[in-house]
């Protein structure tokens, strides 16, 4: 989970010069997403699959939040069509995350991406192809219903049944203080994944990596996926040196291929290049 800016529709975000000018933003606006229709519409139906549905709230409803709710279709794909060699467990889509629940705009259990995001962590897991590894993600494009929901549990103090796996050392109530919950996310955005590596074939993988290299199993990054402490520092230098050695050859593959590392979080990382830098959308993941 990452905040936006420091960490964690379909929904545009308008500049901030455009947001004091109430009386001509409404008709600007609806030009600019009849516009936005036209020029993606043909998008809807690819060979990767059919995104998810945008969301269907008035555009000019705009929403919570300064979030503005469109109908123009984004050009994401499946990753699951687009790049099966990905190995994928999307926590959201079940129990097995800090929440305890399914959390909220998870309807399935699929990665969508936007195109190019895609197409990067393709191609970092075609260069780890002949090392015996293979990349997982545990969460690609996060519905801003998904954020909401994390922030309402987050105020929800009698629900601690994840406080001893997920944030032993924080109290619930500092979550969001301490930027491990957030308003936004990069995820929101479709270009933005958490993910850690898988060991598929342990006597090639001991020429890349370090630690223990059993078949089938996780590569040892210190702590698991949205562990909230400072231990899931990307530089913790308190971590054993094959943790600090993996997580730094991570985050050299990632960058190799046009990620960029979430400091915080060592399995977290935005695309550079993303296409939608201010936007932040809202349909479910079906």
């Amino acid at each position: 989970m990452q905040s936006v800016g420091a960490t964690k529709g379909n929904a545009r975000v308008l500049p901030r010069t455009f947001q004091g000018r109430a009386g001509w933003v409404a008709s600007a606006l609806a030009i600019l997403l009849v516009s936005g229709c036209a020029q993606q519409g043909e998008r809807g139906s690819t060979a990767d699959g059919v995104p998810p549905a945008a969301s269907t709230s008035a555009p000019d409803a705009a929403a919570s939040n300064g979030v503005l709710r469109s109908t123009a279709t984004p050009d994401w794909v499946r990753l699951s069509s687009f790049a099966p060699e990905i190995q994928q467990d999307i926590r959201y889509a079940g129990k097995h995350n800090f929440v305890g629940r399914t959390v909220a705009g998870y309807e399935a259990k699929a990665c969508w991406l936007s195109r190019p995001a895609a197409q990067a962590l393709k191609s970092a897991q075609r260069e780890l192809a002949s090392s015996g590894l293979r990349l997982k993600v545990f969460d690609c494009y996060r519905p801003q219903a998904a954020v909401d929901d994390f922030v309402r549990w987050s105020q929800d103090g009698k629900d601690q049944k994840t406080k001893a796996t997920h944030y032993p050392n924080v109290a619930k109530s500092a979550l969001i203080q301490r930027g491990y919950i957030a308003a936004r996310s990069g995820h929101s955005r479709a270009s933005a994944v958490d993910l850690t590596v898988v060991v598929i074939d342990g006597q090639r993988a001991s020429k890349r990596v370090r630690g223990p290299l059993a078949d089938g199993q996780e590569l040892d990054m210190g702590t698991p996926f949205d562990f909230f402490d400072p231990q899931s520092h990307t530089e913790n230098a308190d971590m054993p040196p094959d943790v600090q050695f993996n997580r730094r050859w991570l985050r050299s593959l990632m960058q190799r291929h046009g990620w960029r590392n979430l400091p915080q979080e060592w399995w977290h990382f935005s695309l550079v290049n993303e296409p939608y830098p201010d936007s932040y959308f809202d349909s479910p993941v079906k």
